[in-house]
């Protein structure tokens, strides 16, 4: 048996967000008030008692969306119930039996999993006799307040209890195992990170349309390559700051940076038929300022191939984006997988590259060899001067130079240095923190001893 998946269902604003991320205890799911903002399916793995659980969000069944996407929710929907271990059917105590409720009951009814009824939104003791009312599907009533976070200790219970018999094998337990590597699909809206998720999944994980803005989670997909555990990350399209108009496009964006702050890589989509624009420079700062291992991909790459070279294209982006020059490029297509397996050896690599470490020894010899080649221009009649250097950290490759006074090493030659890094070390296509710290007295003590164990 695999790690047992417990799904949350209901009609549109039950409170299945906010029930799903207090039970995760962090917010995942995007929660607000207005029907169908969850459309895809999120997941996230908790532990209760000694077991662990693959908790499920889903949309609101019955949802009318407002951009003709309710076939591709009750489609989502409807895989997750089906591989559901146990369904949690989320009802409304504030608002009552309504109609919507019974529709979910009877969708319910067959199902060959057991079925928790949890009504919702009983902030206080005094709220929990209103749910007696829906003793009348034949199920018994767990009272809860995800806002007020009440009773969260009986429905834990109460999900043990229904779980199926645990059947532990070496498998399940590699399934939560923590994945070797993040990877953040990132791009503006329709440029196909959805469809080459779905790809890489080998399934319908994740809603795909030419609607802009279907996706408005970040959703995390579990995937194996070559044996190695990956955790790809599908994120909502960046938008313009003046286009975001409401809560929930507020919301996306924040999640969709979020998701590159917590991931190794980012995968930067660029779709081969529009040009670069605001949008995809601006992402690409915020990428660089977080010092992202990146790489470039060019989608839709089956639709320009017969028009233009690659190298055209490369030159653009090189052009474009002068401060990611290092970031390597891919061209794909989505849709048929064309490059994809290549696409993740290459983001492996960054992820080996930028976990790298280079001895103090080799690191001082590489920057005195820079130093004598190219020396530092002289700064107010004074010489500049760099005594030693250590890497203090990785992802990204931190270096530190100790010189007699960091103002004296303009920029240029601060690039000419990162350069020097770049081509003599494995740090070639990846961001690398490199700051210059003024020596003080006692670190010449230390510069000697480091010499000596050298």
């Amino acid at each position: 048996m695999a790690i047992p998946r417990v799904v949350i269902v209901g009609r549109p604003n039950v409170g299945k967000s906010s029930l799903f991320n207090w039970l995760v205890g962090r917010r995942i799911a995007i929660v607000d008030p207005t029907p169908g903002v969850t459309r895809d399916r999120l997941d996230h793995f908790i532990e209760i008692e000694d077991r662990h659980v693959q908790l499920i969000d889903t949309g609101g069944m019955g949802v009318k969306d407002c951009d003709n996407l309710t076939a591709h929710i009750e489609e989502q929907i409807n895989i997750a119930v089906e591989a559901a271990d146990l369904i949690l059917f989320l009802v409304d105590v504030r608002s009552g039996d309504v109609s919507f409720d019974s529709y979910v009951a009877n969708r319910l009814r067959h199902v060959p999993v057991p079925v928790l009824l949890v009504a919702n939104k009983c902030d206080s003791p005094e709220f929990d006799f209103m749910a007696e009312e829906f003793h009348r599907y034949g199920r018994g009533v767990i009272p809860v307040s995800a806002k007020q976070k009440r009773n969260r200790t009986q429905l834990l219970e109460a999900i043990y209890e229904a779980l199926p018999p645990e059947e532990v094998e070496e498998s399940d337990e590699k399934e939560v195992e923590d994945p070797v590597m993040k990877i953040a699909l990132v791009g503006r809206r329709n440029v196909g990170k959805s469809t080459f998720i779905n790809t890489l999944a080998d399934a319908p994980r994740v809603i795909v349309s030419e609607v802009p803005g279907t996706t408005r989670d970040s959703i995390d997909v579990r995937i194996t390559v070559d044996g190695q555990k990956l955790l790809v990350i599908d994120t909502p399209g960046f938008r313009r700051k003046k286009s975001v108009n409401t809560d929930i496009d507020f919301y996306s964006t924040h999640r969709a940076e979020r998701s590159i702050r917590r991931a190794d890589i980012a995968l930067m989509f660029l779709d081969c038929g529009q040009r670069i624009g605001k949008v995809d420079k601006k992402l690409c700062d915020y990428i660089n300022v977080n010092y992202k291992p990146c790489i470039f991909v060019v989608n839709k790459w089956d639709l320009m191939i017969d028009h233009m070279p690659t190298e055209r294209w490369a030159e653009y982006i090189n052009d474009t984006f002068p401060q990611m020059w290092h970031a390597p490029i891919a061209f794909t297509t989505g849709q048929s997988g064309r490059n994809v397996k290549k696409l993740l050896n290459h983001a492996q690599m960054l992820y080996k590259q930028s976990r790298s470490r280079i001895s103090t020894g080799q690191l001082n010899k590489l920057i005195s060899l820079a130093l004598e080649r190219t020396p530092p221009p002289l700064y107010m009649h004074r010489r500049p001067r760099i005594y030693y250097a250590t890497q203090f950290g990785i992802q990204p490759p931190t270096i530190v130079l100790f010189c007699n006074n960091p103002d004296m090493f303009p920029k240029p030659y601060r690039r000419y240095l990162l350069g020097v890094l770049r081509d003599e070390l494995d740090f070639g296509e990846i961001p690398i923190k490199m700051y210059f710290r003024k020596r003080e007295k006692h670190d010449e003590k230390d510069e000697i001893d480091k010499k000596r164990k050298n």
